[in-house]
């Protein structure tokens, strides 16, 4: 009996395990079974089978919360590696947000964006050709706004305006007084030196039918040149930023 149970313990516990006391109470009627291991004392109990069974039921729930603490260490690690590039102090948990995320739908580069008379700070620069980065969102109903950065994709550069962007079908119900805010990109797109340089060729071409039948309107809270945003928000006409540039390509 002490054999068979010493055996059953071993096969509970692992061979390997350290048992430093058994000591088995036999009577007629039950038995009182403690098992002491270098851990400390396991379990003790009045039926040696009853008790058997209570100790390999621990040993398994022990055996699963160490296997999930492992998992879940593992998970915060992956996921702390992952969302390394958060503020640790302004976001300790690396909290993520499908709408910041979702501003990576598209990424289009143009020049003729910016609005030579909008600002002071650059009035010596050729603002015409400087490229403005839309970093776009686009939503289920085929409309998208756009994050515009005209200095660049660092991770310091900030951005300066949006570009809200409409199909064909919904700018025409626009007043026509607001319309004139609005440009088409089938006829801007080209003029602006508009690319997709994300994204192949190929791929380029299947998305670029879709912008075409779009309209977008901008609007800058800061203005290019500025050390900080500056008075009021300004929606600039782009089509007349573009006439602009262009006369002065022909000079």
């Amino acid at each position: 009996m002490a054999s068979q149970i010493m055996d059953s313990i071993k096969k509970a516990i692992g061979t390997n395990a350290s048992i430093v006391v058994l000591v088995v109470f036999l009577s007629n009627a039950a038995a009182v079974l403690l098992v002491i291991t270098s851990s400390g004392l396991l379990f003790s109990g009045s039926n040696g089978h009853d008790v058997l069974d209570a100790f390999a039921q621990e040993q398994n729930q022990t055996t699963a919360a160490a296997s999930g603490n492992n998992n879940t260490n593992t998970t915060k690690t992956a996921t702390t590696e992952a969302a390394s590039k958060y503020n640790e102090m302004l976001n300790p948990r690396q909290i993520e947000y499908p709408a910041h995320l979702g501003f990576n739908d598209v990424h289009i580069e143009a020049i003729r964006h910016l609005d030579p008379n909008a600002t002071q700070g650059n009035q010596q620069k050729d603002v015409f050709n400087v490229i403005v980065h839309h970093h776009c969102k686009v939503y289920d109903d085929m409309t998208a706004t756009c994050l515009l950065f005209p200095t660049g994709m660092g991770d310091q550069d900030k951005p300066y305006g949006i570009e809200f962007v409409i199909p064909t079908n919904q700018y025409n119900t626009l007043p026509e007084e607001e319309k004139k805010y609005w440009h088409y990109h089938l006829t801007e797109l080209p003029r602006v030196n508009a690319t997709l340089p994300d994204i192949t060729a190929e791929e380029a071409a299947k998305v670029k039918p879709i912008l075409d039948e779009t309209y977008g309107k901008v609007v800058y809270f800061w203005q290019y040149g500025d050390e900080l945003p500056i008075g009021e928000p300004k929606a600039v006409i782009i089509e007349d930023i573009v006439e602009q540039a262009e006369q002065e390509q022909q000079k």
